[in-house]
């Protein structure tokens, strides 16, 4: 589609977005929303009729990319069927939601409990833990991040925790493996791996395995940094949970569904966990969905025990219908196998290239279409590019980069010192060499701020 200016109809958008959007993650009066008059595919475009290759997938949901019509067709035949129904029945576009999910995780992780997204299903996956074990205590990763709400924000790791940070949530925190950024002293993945994994049982044991309901990591961090675990690491953290009686938690929300080339990330690591969180890709965000996948030895516990915890829309048909079209979707098209393909084959090689021509280029890490590049003032003493958590004059370089990329057409996503290349699973080749350009152009912007 090619888009048509309009942009007092762009001026009349942001005008009441500013006078009545709350936006999240911000400071309401410093912030400037781009006003969207459509999307297509990999692009969105705005009033003004620029248009944008989106290489976040809006917040790394968009795997079969926007408006995708056997998607949007199903929401529509959806709702003129049955718009709407209380979770307690049966209703086909949530049982067959649920059918097609199971199929697909990994292990005997063959119960779905549906939630509205992401955080709200590690709020249900530490329920269910706690309630499982009788007791109390989480253990989470610095590098991590799990969702907004209260329990869901305590479990995170990032700084935006800190703000709502109560230190009673029963949350313990531990080092996960990162050689560019070893806290364990290590030179090879192999010893990250054995050092991360023995500081890990160090904290169980000091903690008290009694005490410790649950393990959560993200399969792969995203936002954080999309650190792809060392080979062994999560078996080597499902040994310890079966070791001390320990629910396994995987969360899968940012991972899921073909973001690494595989349906899960935990398919790459050959693990299976206890409990395993998703939403995004699931449906590609069309209609809010997130979920739990629930292995039999948990669901057995609420057999004949009633869980305690429910949401009014869980399973809601249009989501659920969307879910369904969308997993059909990527079957029929091969969209996983693209992700790997065209990440193996395009992706990498690209980033690896342009990691040796830009100094500001300190490191290159993902799978799939899972990708960040970590920038930098100095490659040999690996001083990120701008302080952790910066903010206003301190973040300028970062926010320079940012602009370039989106001043040719790129939508980046952008956290700390990173960028994320995380374009749609579907993006074909022309698409992602047409991104990578721009943001070979956007690092010589923050080539000017190295050392």
């Amino acid at each position: 589609m090619t888009p048509q200016p309009n942009p007092e109809a762009g001026a009349a958008v942001k005008a009441a977005d500013r006078a009545h959007v709350f936006h999240s993650w911000s400071a309401q009066d410093l912030i400037d929303p781009p006003a969207v008059a459509g999307a297509e595919g990999s692009y969105f475009w705005d009033y003004d009729g620029r248009r944008y290759l989106d290489f976040a997938s809006g917040l790394v949901y968009t795997n079969i990319g926007y408006q995708h019509p056997k998607v949007v067709a199903a929401i529509q035949e959806q709702a003129a069927n049955l718009a709407t129904f209380a979770p307690a029945f049966a209703v086909e576009a949530r049982s067959e939601a649920a059918r097609l999910i199971a199929e697909r995780t990994p292990g005997d992780l063959d119960k779905i409990f549906f939630t509205n997204g992401g955080a709200d299903a590690v709020e249900h996956a530490v329920r269910m833990a706690r309630l499982h074990t009788g007791r109390p205590k989480v253990l989470s990763a610095y590098r991590s991040y799990h969702g907004g709400t209260q329990q869901a924000v305590n479990i995170t790791g990032d700084p935006r925790r800190w703000p709502s940070d109560s230190g009673s949530a029963g949350v313990v925190r531990f080092w996960a493996p990162f050689l560019y950024r070893s806290r364990f002293y290590a030179e090879t993945e192999e010893q990250e791996c054995a050092r991360a994994l023995e500081h890990l049982e160090a904290t169980i044991a000091f903690e008290g395995p009694a005490t410790i309901a649950a393990i959560i990591l993200e399969t792969i961090p995203g936002t954080a940094g999309i650190m792809v675990p060392p080979p062994g690491y999560l078996a080597g953290v499902r040994e310890l949970c079966d070791k001390y009686g320990i629910v396994f938690v995987l969360d899968e929300v940012m991972a899921g569904f073909g973001r690494t080339g595989e349906w899960f990330a935990a398919d790459l690591f050959d693990v299976v966990p206890d409990l395993m969180t998703f939403a995004k890709g699931v449906n590609s965000g069309y209609v809010p969905l997130g979920g739990v996948a629930i292995s039999g030895r948990i669901a057995e516990t609420f057999g004949k025990r009633a869980y305690p915890g429910g949401l009014t829309y869980s399973g809601h048909p249009l989501a659920c219908a969307a879910a369904v079209a969308t997993i059909n979707v990527m079957a029929e098209e091969g969209v996983v196998e693209n992700a790997a393909r065209l990440g193996a084959e395009v992706v990498e090689p690209a980033l690896r290239e342009l990691a040796e021509r830009h100094p500001s280029v300190g490191d290159v890490r993902g799978v799939g279409m899972f990708w960040a590049i970590e920038l930098v003032k100095d490659r040999e003493t690996r001083e990120p590019l701008v302080p952790y958590n910066a903010a206003g004059e301190a973040n300028a370089p970062m926010a320079a980069f940012g602009a370039a990329a989106k001043a040719n057409g790129l939508w980046p996503f952008i956290n700390m010192n990173r960028t994320h290349v995380v374009p749609p699973c579907n993006a074909t080749a022309a698409e992602l060499k047409e991104g990578l350009a721009v943001l070979d152009a956007a690092l010589s912007v923050a080539d000017e701020y190295t050392k």
